[in-house]
């Protein structure tokens, strides 16, 4: 049985890296998969992009956290919730960064500087990094993730790989995507 520093878990961010991604079993196969898909998922990163802030705009508690300036961003603000439409300037700004984002996840290598920016995601959605105006509930943070994972299932489907190569793109991403989650939450614990 291996011994596992629980207290490293909470406080080193490369061996609770290691640790997700050995029991979660992600291999160099999996990256291997998430890599090979990219020229394929780049295409659709903006109409991803653009579901996830359609949905996003669905509901005035997702919304709401849009009027705020966002760190990075110097443009004009929103006047209100009302007022914000998903062609905003600063809406635009945000859509780059998601979009990036998910980009970044299909080319970038599982280093040191990228296990650092996806723990950043979870980061800046609370005031512990970026605007200290920006507090995403976890609730909202973990329905972003669902509805993220099932558009990039979607993608992933919708690309008639064949069926051996899409199982492994599937399950690769899946995996990824459970580390990123916990790589969310883990700034909500206090």
């Amino acid at each position: 049985m291996k011994q596992i520093d629980e207290e490293k878990l909470e406080s080193d961010l490369g061996y609770r890296f290691q640790y997700l991604v050995e029991f979660i079993g992600i291999t160099e196969n999996d990256v291997h998969a998430i890599h090979a898909a990219a020229e394929a998922v780049a295409p659709l990163v903006p109409s991803l992009v653009d579901a996830v802030y359609d949905q996003l705009f669905r509901y005035d508690c997702t919304k709401r956290h849009f009027v705020p300036r966002q760190y990075g961003y110097e443009g004009q603000t929103p006047e209100s919730l009302e007022t914000l439409t998903l062609d905003h300037e600063m809406i635009q700004f945000r859509k780059q960064h998601l979009g990036r984002y998910l980009e970044a996840l299909v080319t970038r290598p599982y280093d040191e500087k990228m296990v650092q920016y996806l723990d950043l995601v979870g980061k800046i959605h609370t005031p512990k990094a970026g605007s200290p105006a920006l507090d995403v509930p976890l609730v909202q943070m973990n329905a972003l993730m669902g509805f993220v994972s099932t558009a990039l299932i979607n993608a992933i489907l919708g690309l008639n790989l064949e069926r051996a190569t899409e199982v492994k793109t599937l399950l690769a991403f899946n995996k990824l995507l459970w580390v990123q989650n916990d790589l969310i939450n883990r700034h909500y614990c206090v």
